[in-house]
């Protein structure tokens, strides 16, 4: 599959399901744990950052043991990681950053990627080399709703489609859904590294639970 083709399924899919929890896990089995909760609870997707030594190996289980998830890499920062990611099993990966090398190697291989963007200038450069689906980040420090509706605006036409992350919270997060150009929003606030590492799973089940709720609006 080419890469417009690739973000075009993805972005089709992460539509219906509105809001991918970001994850921080340090460790397969939690990961495991943290993935079966979310398919119990009906949030069939995950966003897992490469930022610990154990999302490519969460990533590549956690594909074999719940192929209904819709399962995704975040934080890459590199060729080499955007590789392992797809390799291990990744549908999509997202990055924080907008980084041409990167970008460069997702089209050339067909990877469903997102850089992130926070400025109109890096909205051109990314939509130059293909990308049409981008993560909106950091989405509250770089100014929110209102700012997001400001890079919306003069691109419009042009079909790009958004992921906002960073800051997205309860409080906020049904004015990003709001917009038609956001596809899904990064859940921050779901499955915290900390509640995950207390074995918290009660109380993270009621969250992800409440997130479900939420979506069912839109």
């Amino acid at each position: 599959m080419d890469f417009q083709s690739a973000c075009r399924d993805v972005t089709a899919k992460l539509a219906q399901i509105k809001i991918v929890p970001v994850l921080v896990l340090n460790d397969v089995d939690s990961g495991l744990k943290m993935c079966e909760l979310l398919a119990e609870c009906g949030l069939p997707a995950a966003e897992i950052t490469f930022r610990t030594q154990a999302a490519e190996s969460v990533i590549a289980a956690a594909a074999k043991r719940f192929p209904e998830l819709y399962l995704g890499a975040g934080t890459i920062l590199n060729v080499n990681d955007l590789k392992r990611a797809f390799s291990a099993g990744a549908k999509f990966a997202v990055a924080p950053g907008f980084n041409p090398t990167v970008v460069r190697c997702a089209v050339e291989n067909g990877f469903a990627f997102a850089p992130g963007i926070c400025t109109p200038s890096e909205i051109e450069q990314a939509y130059e080399l293909g990308c049409s689906f981008l993560k909106y980040f950091p989405a509250e420090a770089a100014g929110g709703v209102p700012m997001l509706k400001s890079l919306i605006a003069p691109y419009k036409h042009l079909g790009v489609r958004f992921m906002p992350t960073g800051g997205v919270s309860t409080a906020n997060v049904e004015s990003y859904l709001a917009l038609k150009e956001v596809v899904a929003v990064g859940g921050t606030w779901l499955g915290k590294a900390d509640a995950i590492a207390s074995g918290d799973w009660q109380g993270i089940r009621k969250t992800v639970s409440d997130a479900v709720v939420l979506k069912s609006k839109f």
